[in-house]
């Protein structure tokens, strides 16, 4: 753990944030790929309606876990900010209130997930030709979301201390089993959606207990300890505190989704196809540029628990120059390759790959602003302040897009693809700017005050 503490507090910053963020890019590019292989598989057996299914789901599951994900962060910037500091006893602490906490919350899921899916998609106006898949789908997934819940916990605290590699390494070999579940329970078994969720759920499995073992082999602040898994009541408040509020905007960005697949549900089957397919794809440029915001949250978490207010600042500027590169690339190169990536989904289907593509074109090229946002956020994150950029990103993008779907939206003119799909890198645009903006008013009081007591 030294070694990739000293690379977060010293240093050169660009080397030591590209060495951090690339095995989670890999990671979330791996995690998708396998997801895409998911809708692959079972699109190639059973069609466009099988896709529909699955992807029709997604904001729903996300709707329902986000709030207990958002506890995932708080851990991990508690992590941070102990090893900053150098308080071992609260880290230790920290470790073993998360894995009881992940138990309970995904528990919760588990029980919320399987009760409402049915009624939540209705109202999500899913239509009636996928439905059936959909639920059958959402229920299977939701009985192993503990598991996903530990894997996460458990990988933020060592993404916490630099440790981005066991994550990547224990994906791959998760998600390697996953696609050939699916190969198993779709084509040999002649299983359809249900077969997809199950590769899933057994994935999850593997993935947490690997990622437990690792935490059981340390030798530093972070080894687990079975026995003494229990919630401390100063380390669970303080995860909750800096955790509830992310979780509260991921919950805001999933209701505001919600709206979104709603309003996508409404122009038909067809259009559901190729939105989802198009979904997957973004999720590759998404995911990739979601690795600066983990860079920025723990490297300035820690420098910030270190009081290095000027590298906090360096670093805040390098995580946002790397994700406009790796945002704008990536985006570029997915909407050019739109069409044959689609065919993989979807293949024989023209109509539903040129919705796809309309999608696209209005959130893979400008994506990189929303990268930035994230990485923005991140900075608020690890400088202690998560109910700022909480505020501004739930007005700017969440609020901001249910309004444009209840006014601008619901214009007869206004009623089309390209007037949903617009309204996304204009929130990104405005929520970024106002962030930068309570970046810089904190990052001058905390650096004042850091100064008045060293």
């Amino acid at each position: 753990m030294r070694r990739h503490q000293s690379s977060m507090l010293r240093g050169p910053i660009l080397p030591s944030v590209i060495a951090y963020a690339i095995p989670i890019i890999l990671t979330s590019v791996l995690q998708v790929a396998f997801n895409m292989a998911d809708m692959a598989i079972v699109g190639q057996r059973h069609g466009g309606t099988s896709v529909g299914a699955v992807g029709a789901t997604s904001s729903l599951i996300h709707l329902i876990i986000n709030v207990f994900i958002g506890f995932t962060v708080g851990a991990g910037i508690c992590v941070a900010h102990g090893v900053g500091g150098r308080k071992d006893r609260e880290v230790s602490r920290t470790v073993h209130t998360a894995i009881p906490l992940a138990v309970v919350c995904g528990l919760a899921v588990t029980v919320i997930g399987i009760a409402l899916s049915e009624d939540l998609l209705r109202v999500m106006g899913t239509p009636e030709d996928i439905l059936p898949l959909s639920v059958e789908y959402i229920r299977i997934y939701f009985l192993g979301i503990t598991f996903t819940l530990i894997y996460n916990f458990c990988a933020a605290i060592l993404r916490a201390v630099g440790d981005t590699k066991s994550p990547l390494l224990y994906l791959g070999i998760s998600g390697a089993l996953n696609v050939g579940l699916n190969y198993v329970f779709v084509f040999w078994m002649d299983m359809n959606v249900e077969g997809v969720a199950w590769a899933t759920v057994i994935s999850q499995v593997v993935s947490a207990v690997l990622v437990m073992v690792t935490l059981m082999r340390r030798t530093d602040s972070c080894k687990l300890y079975l026995k003494k898994l229990r919630f401390h009541k100063a380390e669970l408040a303080k995860t909750v505190r800096l955790g509830l509020p992310a979780g509260l905007q991921s919950l805001a960005f999933s209701i505001s989704n919600v709206l979104i697949q709603s309003s996508i549900n409404s122009f038909g089957t067809e259009f559901v196809s190729g939105s989802s397919a198009a979904g997957n794809l973004e999720n590759i440029v998404y995911f990739s540029m979601n690795a600066f915001q983990q860079a920025a949250t723990n490297f300035v978490g820690q420098n910030v628990g270190a009081g290095q207010y000027d590298r906090v600042r360096k670093i805040s500027r390098v995580c946002l120059g790397c994700v406009f590169v790796v945002g704008a690339t990536l985006g570029a190169v997915v909407y050019l390759f739109g069409e044959p990536l689609l065919a993989l989904f979807i293949p024989g289907e023209p109509q539903a790959i040129a919705k796809g593509m309309e999608r696209l074109v209005w959130l893979t090229l400008p994506y990189f602003l929303c990268g930035m946002m994230d990485v923005t956020t991140g900075m608020l994150r690890g400088m202690g302040s998560v109910l700022a950029p909480t505020i501004l990103t739930v007005s700017g993008v969440c609020v901001f897009r249910v309004v444009w779907i209840l006014t601008v939206f619901a214009q007869p003119g206004m009623h089309t693809p390209d007037g949903l799909f617009v309204s996304y890198p204009i929130s990104w645009g405005m929520t970024l700017v106002a962030q930068l903006i309570a970046y810089r008013i904190l990052f001058r009081k905390q650096a004042a005050r850091n100064a008045v007591t060293a």
